[in-house]
């Protein structure tokens, strides 16, 4: 029994045990509290930490990326000009190559120069007239008599003469001296000159056996076949109707030869002669 008089129940725990068993439970809630609030502490300094590496690492990777990116530029830039060196590298050896080129182009003409370019063009020479190509003889004559006749032919184109002229004086010189230039024994001045044989025929000379004593010219130039070819073809021009005569009349003619018909055997060999030196329609 209580002092105030009433009765203690048997079953109510007592105010020693409630009161243990108060503080008991105060205590474990503060503990339990401040077990909480240190794992809170603890869970929050976790998270920072675990904020504060993952914010480095994200920096660390951007870094790094940065630095890649700012290498690949530069190692294309490295790659570029490498690749400029060369090519320049190339350029200037093939620039020595062309240079090379010019230098045996300027030193060797070259089909392939552009006409009129000062620059490019190789310098051309001027090519050598060609020498007219000279007959074979024909008609059985040698070189001497085929240049002969050509010697007659060249003067009378010279004076225009018709080609029937030129025949006629290729037959007679045929006759009178066999296309021989030739010098005379009676007269020792004619061999002075250039001549092909000796003939005994008085003073006659030449391709036409003309005489200086009968008033054909002076020795030397009755020796030179172009003044011969002349001097008788002068004279034939001065007989009537001779383009219509026969050929050893016309040259009978000219030269008085106790022989006249032996210049008619000669004409076909003449026409022949003188077609070869100087074909028809030139």
């Amino acid at each position: 029994m209580r002092d105030d008089g009433t009765l203690d129940d048997p079953y109510a725990p007592s105010s020693a045990t409630a009161d243990t068993e108060d503080g008991t439970s105060a205590e474990r809630t503060t503990a339990a509290s401040r077990l909480r609030a240190h794992v809170r502490d603890l869970t929050g300094r976790r998270r920072a930490q675990l904020a504060l590496a993952t914010g480095v690492v994200c920096c660390l990777g951007l870094t790094v990326v940065a630095q890649v990116c700012d290498e690949k530029p530069g190692a294309a830039t490295r790659s570029g000009a490498t690749a400029g060196a060369e090519l320049a590298q190339r350029a200037e050896q093939q620039d020595a190559a062309s240079r090379g080129l010019d230098r045996a182009a300027a030193a060797t003409p070259s089909a392939t120069a552009t006409p009129g370019d000062p620059d490019t063009a190789a310098p051309t020479r001027k090519a050598a007239p060609a020498r007219p190509t000279r007959p074979a003889p024909v008609a059985g004559l040698d070189e001497d008599q085929m240049e002969n006749a050509e010697a007659i032919v060249r003067a009378g184109r010279k004076m225009g003469v018709p080609r029937r002229g030129l025949v006629i004086a290729v037959a007679t010189a045929m006759q009178e001296s066999n296309l021989y230039n030739v010098a005379s024994g009676v007269l020792p001045e004619s061999q002075d000159y250039p001549h092909q044989g000796v003939g005994w025929d008085h003073d006659s000379v030449g391709l036409f056996q003309q005489r200086s004593s009968s008033g054909w010219g002076p020795v030397g130039r009755l020796m030179d076949p172009e003044f011969a070819t002349r001097q008788f073809l002068s004279a034939l021009e001065q007989v009537p109707g001779w383009e219509r005569m026969r050929l050893t009349d016309a040259a009978q003619a000219v030269q008085v030869s106790a022989y006249p018909e032996h210049y008619q055997q000669h004409e076909w060999r003449a026409t022949r002669v003188v077609d070869a030196i100087a074909p028809a329609g030139r």
